[in-house]
Order: C-alpha cells, then sequence, then structure tokens
C-alpha cells in the first residue's frame, strides 16, 4: 500500500484522484503539477484545476484550451502570453462573454473577439477597450443583448439616437444612461416607459409631465 506521507508524490495514485475530481490536483507534488499528462486529465474533469498547474504548464496551449473550454474562467490562471492568444480567448468568451476581462490588453481591442464577448453577454462591454466601447456595431450587438450595456457605451454612442432605442426596447431602464438630450426625445422616452414604467424617473422634467408618457408608463405597470 502506498505511504500515505508519499501518496500525492504517486503517479498513479494522482492520476486516479484527479480523474475523479480535477480540484485534487491541489494536493500533488510539485512534480506531478508539472506533469502534462496528470494536468490534462485534472483540466478535463475540472477546468478550474488549472489554477494548481505548475506555471510551465499554464501556459502550455493544449492544456489551457482544454480547461477554458471546461471553464471559461480558468483563463484567468493562464499565462499572461495566452492570454494574449486569439483562439484561447474566443474560447473563453464564448463560454461566458464576462471573460473578457481576462483577456490581454490587445485582444480587448480585437473587434471579433468583442462583438463575440458581447454577443454572449451584453455587460461585458465593460470590458472593451475605450475604442471598441465608441464602435457603433459592437455598442448595438451589446445593447442588443443587454440594455444596460448603454451605460459602458460612449458618451457619443450614449447620444446615438438608434443606439439608445435599441437599448431601451430591450430594458426601458437604460433610459438612465441615454444622454440628456435623448431622454428628453418623446420617442425614446415612449419606447422606455412602455418597456417599464418606471423609466418615467429617467425621462426629461418636460417630459415626466408629458399626458402620453405617463399615459403610457402607467399602462405598463398595471
Amino acid at each position: 500500500m502506498t505511504n500515505k506521507i508519499n501518496q500525492w508524490d504517486d503517479y498513479d495514485y494522482v492520476l486516479q484522484r484527479v480523474a475523479q475530481n480535477g480540484l485534487a490536483l491541489q494536493f500533488a507534488s510539485e512534480e506531478l503539477r508539472n506533469n502534462p499528462e496528470i494536468v490534462k486529465i485534472a483540466v478535463v474533469n475540472c477546468g478550474n484545476a488549472l489554477r494548481n498547474a505548475s506555471k510551465e504548464l499554464r501556459n502550455n496551449p493544449e492544456i489551457v484550451k482544454i480547461a477554458v473550454v471546461n471553464w471559461g474562467y480558468a483563463l484567468y490562471y493562464a499565462s499572461d502570453e495566452l492570454r494574449n492568444n486569439k483562439e484561447i480567448v474566443l474560447l473563453a468568451v464564448a463560454k461566458d462573454g464576462r471573460n473578457l476581462r481576462f483577456a490581454s490588453e490587445e485582444l480587448k481591442n480585437h473587434p471579433q473577439i468583442v462583438s463575440i464577448a458581447v454577443a454572449k453577454d451584453g455587460y461585458a462591454l465593460q470590458y472593451a477597450s475605450k475604442e471598441l466601447r465608441n464602435n457603433p456595431e459592437i455598442v448595438k450587438i451589446a445593447v442588443a443583448e443587454d440594455g444596460w450595456a448603454l451605460q459602458f457605451a460612449s458618451e457619443e454612442l450614449r447620444n446615438n439616437k438608434e443606439i439608445v432605442l435599441i437599448a431601451v426596447a430591450q430594458n426601458g431602464l437604460a433610459l438612465e444612461y441615454a444622454s440628456d438630450d435623448l431622454r428628453n426625445n418623446p420617442e425614446i422616452v415612449k419606447i422606455a416607459v412602455a418597456r417599464e414604467g418606471c423609466a418615467l424617473e429617467y425621462a426629461s422634467d418636460e417630459l415626466r409631465k408629458d399626458k402620453d408618457i405617463l399615459t403610457i408608463a402607467d399602462n405598463s405597470l398595471i
């Protein structure tokens, strides 16, 4: 029988344990946490196990791909080099758009990656580069998925009527993040309060007194 003191140094024992629960990798010896076969089995079982892999294997593209396919958040534990790997980051954001936060600054400015991220979760827009938060096509995708994402758009695009219409149609309360000019636009405010009567709170002082808008807001609350 393997001595309990040394069991986590034993290849066969550790292999069996990580096959049952990938997180058991944390108890393995330093040597086995740097063993590609052991770590592959661990991340196949649980992507989160990547955090316990050696620094060297957290820079192994094959292992990191397996981990992020299993659990996109595993991108957080990947090396800086692999967080700048387009294929790996695409896999991560395809699982959960908010994993964009772990991508390199370069890839946060990559239109394809950011588009996929915000299509999955509009809130991922907050992690996009300043440049792409001012990209109309990307912001449209984001607010169509989640109107609240409007808050992360550039000031210029929060004054873009088409974009704000998309946002408030998805979530009336997104009106809060529209420009002052558009919160005074009857068409936009009507759509917002029809979607969510409480959005009236974010309309301009003038439109909060408008009878037609008040009626629409009241009806949406019924």
